[in-house]
């Protein structure tokens, strides 16, 4: 089940996206800079963040199975242009549609915004992500310079299926 994230998902969204965080970056950067207690707390932080914001700035979506906390994703719009800033799938449940769920319900909520384009940014060394974004359509910006360490993907929103 997808869902619109909720304050009482907090502790449970910070702990998913550090241990989704940890896969990719173990051993590339220093465990405290995705890991540990103060970096829990600034990740916690800054979903509830997410979370508060009204729906027109975007919005944070849960996918749930069985009551547990099994991905999130969050998106925002600033200034006309619609990021996905966050998708994050509990390792243990890779691999279960879980990912192309909370991906949908994005485009779905994209679509009745009226968005036409997406951006992201992905972690160069993560490429279970990047493969995960090209299925889901996502091209790379051959004209942009990679932001620090990421890959900047845009996906052309469109219209939805059967329409």
């Amino acid at each position: 089940m997808i869902r619109t994230a909720q304050p009482a998902d907090l502790d449970a969204i910070a702990a998913l996206h550090t241990r989704a965080r940890a896969t990719y970056y173990r051993g590339r950067i220093p465990e405290e800079a995705y890991g540990g207690a103060a970096e829990l707390e600034r990740t916690r932080e800054g979903w509830s963040l997410a979370v508060a914001r009204g729906r027109a700035e975007g919005g944070v979506l849960c996918a749930e199975r069985d009551g547990e906390l099994t991905g999130v994703a969050a998106f925002r719009t600033t200034g006309g242009e619609t990021t996905l800033t966050q998708l994050h799938v509990d390792p243990v449940h890779w691999r279960r549609g879980t990912g192309a769920a909370l991906h949908a319900a994005c485009l779905d909520a994209w679509r009745r915004a009226g968005v036409g384009r997406a951006r992201l940014e992905v972690y160069e060394h993560n490429l279970r992500a990047q493969a995960f974004y090209a299925r889901q359509g996502w091209l790379p910006d051959p004209s942009a310079a990679p932001a620090g360490s990421h890959r900047i993907l845009w996906l052309t929103v469109g219209e939805p299926a059967g329409e």
